[in-house]
């Protein structure tokens, strides 16, 4: 039984029936945050983070109760080139050893279909924060096969950041200042 929305970030989730909003665990083995940036028009790269968490309680009775914290391990980039992911950890663009870490806290989670919601919050970046909104899509609800004891939610999150709002602006626009981000994740009720 599909109720109607969920929670990101990004987090996320659905479920069939509860009173008040629940701990979620992250499933980090089937979870997986990338992005892609254009590159000066010729191609796009594409990255992603090897060492993120999220902290996630959800009300599937009351969708817009849900409340999700994500936190990024800057440090953890990775676009499958050792020079330019050490430039990216660099001043020119995170700068992680001033600033190790991306946070996004959801603020308000609004449903926007059966298997949709809209999910803001404030994300900071480079000790920037800023408001931003991720689309949040059920893709699946239900026990898992190998455990019809514990329940499975899987999202996709999907949205964008401008870059240059968060004082990265290096080689913008040449390199993309918009940079579309997707999370895939599977979470489930914490035992």
């Amino acid at each position: 039984m599909r109720l109607s929305s969920l929670i990101v970030a990004a987090a996320l989730a659905l479920s069939p029936v509860a009173a008040t909003a629940a701990p979620y665990v992250l499933d980090k083995s089937h979870a997986h945050v990338k992005f892609s940036v254009g590159h000066l028009g010729f191609s796009t790269t594409h990255g992603q983070f090897r060492s993120f968490d999220a902290e996630i309680d959800f009300d599937p009775g009351n969708v817009e109760a849900t409340s999700v914290s994500f936190t990024i391990d800057a440090a953890s980039v990775d676009t499958f080139w050792e020079a330019r992911d050490k430039h990216i950890r660099g001043k020119d663009f995170f700068d992680v050893e001033n600033h190790p870490q991306i946070t996004f806290v959801s603020t308000s989670v609004v449903p926007t279909g059966t298997d949709s919601a809209d999910v803001t919050g404030d994300l900071t970046l480079r000790g920037v924060t800023k408001p931003v909104t991720f689309q949040a899509k059920l893709n699946k609800l239900g026990p898992s096969p190998f455990n019809p004891n514990q329940t499975i939610a899987g999202f996709t999150v999907t949205g964008e950041i401008d870059r240059t709002e968060f004082g990265v602006s290096y080689a913008a626009p040449a390199v993309s200042a918009i940079v579309p981000i997707q999370l895939d994740m599977e979470m489930s009720p914490a035992q």
